[in-house]
């Protein structure tokens, strides 16, 4: 009986240990990303709304054949939803070889550095809904009830983001050509994805279906459709789509969390 007694209040120690960890660190990521900064924390709003302004002065022109009505806010949903994911996996691609210092002297649960990068990512992605806010206001768009499926898509996709992290971030330790290749798919990933396009586009140029499926099982079309749902739209998200949003995010948790748990023992002899 003692000794389960001792095994909770083990398990308990380390949970408030690593939940200290990450705050700390977050907090330290915080401080660093806006340290010497003027604008400060002013930059994250007035970051997606600049890029809002110039991508809708040019695509808007490209994009008279779409059914997207709003199209600024379209676009800048997609922008930070996307921009969420990008900062999040490319964070996590490099945090344990950037935490080396650190797991070379100190014991602690390696993943809380790729989930820290997630973390810092979504706080950040908090400042840039301020954006959206201001886009919704010039144009008066009033919010109705469907904008609370924003946080089941946030959730997911923050699990999603978190399984991606600890997966590459594993994988960098061993190949760190995973650097420059991670670099390549998000490339590929950001054309493949209808951030500043609509998929009616497709539909009206006569592409084969199966093209349009491939955009479909895109898991960030998934993302970035609930959270267009939820704040364009205004509308609850398809069936197919939060299916394969809570598909595409367990998926990835468990393949991160198997490559993670299975290399994590070496690092120490790679870093």
């Amino acid at each position: 009986m003692s000794s389960t007694a001792e095994k909770v209040t083990h398990v308990s120690d380390n949970v408030a240990k690593d939940r200290f960890i990450l705050q700390q660190l977050v907090t330290k990521d915080f401080k660093l990303r806006y340290r010497r900064s003027v604008l400060g924390v002013v930059w994250s709003v007035l970051n997606p709304l600049l890029m809002m302004i110039i991508m809708s002065f040019v695509f808007s022109y490209f994009l008279r054949g779409s059914s997207v009505e709003n199209y600024p806010l379209y676009l800048i949903v997609g922008n930070i939803t996307f921009g969420l994911m990008n900062e999040a996996t490319t964070g996590g691609l490099g945090s344990i070889i950037g935490a080396a210092p650190l797991l070379k002297k100190v014991k602690v649960d390696r993943w809380v550095f790729p989930v820290q990068k997630v973390l810092s990512a979504m706080m950040n992605f908090g400042f840039s809904l301020i954006a959206v806010v201001v886009v919704m206001l010039f144009f008066q768009v009033v919010p109705t009830w469907h904008i609370v499926w924003m946080i089941p898509a946030l959730l997911l996709l923050m699990v999603f983001c978190i399984g991606i992290s600890l997966l590459i971030g594993a994988a960098a330790v061993f190949f760190r050509d995973m650097i420059h290749l991670w670099s390549v798919a998000i490339t590929a990933w950001t054309y493949l994805t209808p951030i500043f396009w609509d998929l009616s586009l497709l539909t009206n140029a006569g592409a084969p279906q199966f093209v349009i499926w491939v955009v479909k099982l895109n898991p960030m079309y998934n993302y970035l459709d609930m959270m267009r749902c939820a704040i364009v739209y205004q509308a609850s998200p398809g069936a197919t789509v939060l299916l394969l949003a809570v598909f595409w995010a367990l998926l990835a948790l468990a393949l991160g969390l198997l490559v993670f748990r299975k290399t994590e023992h070496k690092f120490i002899l790679f870093i």
